[in-house]
């Protein structure tokens, strides 16, 4: 099977499997209820993946995938707005499969070796969209990146699951608000950050000294 056919039969397969959960919810899309909705064969089903976890892992590469292929950073663009465009575009992805996606979400509380599990999954895509923005991702600084990136995206998809308009406004609002936070609270761990904003804050200064009898309330 060429590139192309493959991916085809792998998109077949995931809009499937968000099908299933969406009817039938995580822990009732079988195997055999994954392949009827995505008109495959278990034979077939079998050669893209093992249980349905694998299905999910691989929903995950495939959106990192679709976001990684259309990055093109901008000359003079701040790693925000990079990243702003990223987890857009994940959202873009995900919003085909949005039923099925929302009822996983409403279910994953309930089970915790899956939140942890998923969260794992999460966390290397995080670092995808940080090196795409032009971030290290590892290290120390790149676990807290990751680690900051997570609750953005985590408080984003919760806006995103509520938001009802076409436009995804109600998103977009949710995730520059988080995004902002992110980065004050980077910036606070950052000295030359901070020496900066001082810098930035503090009164221009001409270097010439004030006659006194021009100082702010003298008198005349």
């Amino acid at each position: 099977m060429s590139e192309p056919d493959h991916h085809a039969r792998e998109a077949r397969i995931l809009d499937g499997f968000w099908k299933a959960v969406a009817e039938h919810g995580w822990r009732g899309a079988t195997m055999a209820r994954i392949a009827q909705a995505a008109h495959v064969t278990l034979a077939e089903l079998r050669g893209h993946a093992a249980c349905p976890e694998a299905l999910l892992a691989l929903s995950v590469k495939a959106v990192d995938r679709a976001v990684l292929a259309g990055t093109v950073p901008s000359e003079g663009e701040s790693p925000r707005d990079r990243l702003f465009d990223l987890l857009m575009r994940r959202l873009d992805q995900l919003q085909p499969h949005r039923a099925g996606v929302i009822r996983f979400l409403k279910e994953l509380p309930y089970d915790p070796p899956l939140a942890f599990w998923v969260g794992t999954l999460n966390d290397r895509a995080m670092a995808w969209m940080l090196e795409a923005a032009g971030l290290g991702s590892r290290g120390l600084i790149g676990q807290l990146r990751r680690r900051g990136l997570m609750g953005v995206w985590v408080y984003t998809l919760n806006a995103w699951a509520k938001d009802e308009s076409p436009d995804m406004a109600a998103t977009m609002a949710a995730l520059d608000r988080a995004l902002g936070r992110a980065d004050q609270i980077a910036r606070s761990f950052d000295p030359e950050a901070r020496r900066k904003a001082a810098e930035a804050e503090a009164p221009a200064s001409t270097g010439e000294e004030t006659p006194p009898g021009e100082a702010q309330g003298a008198p005349s």
